[in-house]
C-alpha cells in the first residue's frame, strides 16, 4: 500500500511539473524549449562579452554599407539590408569548440522582421569573430529548429 501511495504522489508531482512547463511555454511561445541551443558558460566568456562582440561586428559591417548590415538569404536568393533591433543577450550558448551563438532581431528596409542567428568564434572575448550568420525566422515564421545529437547542437529544417 505504501508503494501505491508513493506512485500516486510521484505521478501527481510529475503532472504538476509538466503542466508548469506547459504554462511557462504558453507565456513565451516565441522561445520554445528547443528553438535554440541551451546555455553553456565557457570559462572566461560571459553573456555580456558575446552580446558586445555581436553588436561591435554589426556596427562595423553596417558602417561599411551605409548603415545597413548585408546578409545573404539563400532561401529568398537575395541580399538583405538589415538594422539591428536587439541582441538576445539573456543567454550564452556554446555550440562547438570556441564557437558561440546568440539570436538577434533585425528589421529590413521594407519592414520585414528577421530573427538572425549569429555565431561568433574565438578563444576569448577579445578574439571573437563572426563565423556564420543564418536567417532563423522571417516575420516570426521559423525556418529551422535545433536538436542535440551526441552533445552537439545541430539545425533541422522546419517542414
Amino acid at each position: 500500500m505504501r508503494v501505491k501511495g508513493f506512485l500516486v504522489a510521484a505521478a501527481a508531482s510529475l503532472a504538476l511539473i509538466v503542466s508548469g512547463q506547459m504554462i511557462a511555454q504558453e507565456k513565451h511561445p516565441e522561445h520554445p524549449k528547443k528553438e535554440h541551443p541551451t546555455d553553456k558558460k565557457q570559462a572566461g566568456m560571459t553573456k555580456t562579452d558575446l552580446a558586445a562582440a555581436i553588436r561591435t561586428w554589426v556596427e562595423k559591417e553596417s558602417a561599411a554599407n551605409g548603415g545597413w548590415l548585408k546578409v545573404e538569404d539563400p532561401v529568398e536568393h537575395k541580399t538583405l539590408d538589415l538594422k539591428l533591433e536587439k541582441v538576445h543577450d539573456e543567454r550564452l550558448s556554446q555550440v562547438g569548440p570556441n564557437l558561440y551563438f546568440a539570436c538577434a532581431d533585425f528589421l529590413e528596409k521594407n519592414g520585414t522582421k528577421y530573427d538572425i542567428d549569429v555565431f561568433m568564434q574565438g578563444k576569448n572575448k577579445d578574439d571573437l569573430k563572426e563565423a556564420e550568420v543564418s536567417v532563423h525566422k522571417v516575420n516570426g515564421k521559423e525556418r529551422y529548429t535545433w536538436f542535440e545529437e551526441d552533445g552537439t547542437w545541430k539545425k533541422k529544417a522546419v517542414s
